[in-house]
């Protein structure tokens, strides 16, 4: 059994733990490129969201079809959670217009998470366009439960990010001088973070995020990579090549997959992939067996 099954194990995904809530908008803000973050008290959610867990929206009254939506941060004591999402169909467009106080119906959190303890050194979160806010919530968990470890965070979008970008202000040995745009929310936690893009944004790196990364593993020296694993989420052509990436270097990686959904609580099986177990290959879902999925389970191809 390898690291990410005996934390599945560890940590089940079960209906017990899944909670309905009438979630009153507190903020709804929105940024370039249809993008908008949307805070919403959800007291229970907010108490047993990590890293990893996401909520099945329905994002209005007049569309009964819900829609999974990534949990990027869950403040426990004030019962609030925050989404990051875009507004590309008729729902999101829908959810987007709604307003301050309007009741949005939730059901989560839900999903296996990635792993909550027991870090290497140096984690490496990489997080590209929707699959930023995993990325988000685990740093953020990783500040407070592994006060000793160095994460660097890489994030890709191919339009403008939803924050304004910052000159980082902490140094990451390896990575070009000229790359220096970072997120304001990490840098505020002290955790480095590294943006890039083909789209010519000052101060990113133009290029892919499995580039950066490169660059960053091959300024160590070789008895460094054993201090580093990573985890990701973004489209699938990403978590292919971070996967690629990881294989070359012998790192644990654990990918958190995108997916359409339609019950979100293993009922309907409509969301299986295919994964690679020690008995052979089986289909799991990815609402309740994932969405976080060892990396050379579900792209055996990379290694």
């Amino acid at each position: 059994m390898n690291e990410h099954s005996r934390h599945a194990a560890a940590h089940p995904a079960t209906r017990d733990t899944i909670f309905p809530e009438q979630a009153p908008i507190l903020l709804h803000e929105a940024f370039a490129g249809d993008q908008h973050i949307i805070r919403l008290q959800a007291p229970e959610i907010a108490a047993h969201a990590q890293p990893g867990s996401f909520v099945h929206m329905q994002v209005h009254p007049t569309l009964l079809m819900r829609r999974p939506m990534s949990i990027m941060r869950a403040n426990p004591k004030a019962g609030w959670i925050e989404i990051l999402y875009k507004a590309h169909g008729e729902g999101t467009r829908l959810l987007s217009e709604r307003r301050i106080d309007e009741l949005v119906d939730l059901i989560g959190p839900i999903g296996t998470p990635f792993k909550l303890d027991g870090y290497r050194r140096r984690p490496l979160l990489i997080g590209g366009g929707v699959g930023m806010p995993p990325m988000i919530f685990l740093a953020e968990h990783i500040r407070r439960q592994a006060t000793d470890n160095q994460p660097l965070v890489i994030l890709g979008s191919e339009v403008p990010f939803p924050f304004k970008a910052r000159p980082s202000q902490i140094l990451v040995p390896g990575l070009p001088a000229e790359v220096i745009a970072g997120m304001p929310l990490l840098e505020d936690w002290h955790i480095p973070s590294r943006l890039c893009s083909q789209q010519d944004f000052p101060g990113c790196h133009q290029g892919f995020v499995t580039d950066l990364a490169r660059l960053w593993l091959d300024s160590m020296e070789p008895r460094q990579h054993g201090e580093v694993e990573v985890f990701a989420c973004g489209p699938t052509p990403m978590l292919k090549a971070v996967a690629q990436l990881t294989a070359e270097y012998d790192l644990p990686c654990q990918v958190s997959l995108e997916e359409h959904m339609a019950c979100a609580v293993g009922g309907c099986a409509g969301c299986n992939v295919r994964v690679e177990t020690e008995t052979g290959p089986a289909m799991k879902r990815i609402c309740v067996d994932g969405p976080v999925f060892d990396a050379r389970q579900v792209f055996p191809q990379a290694g």
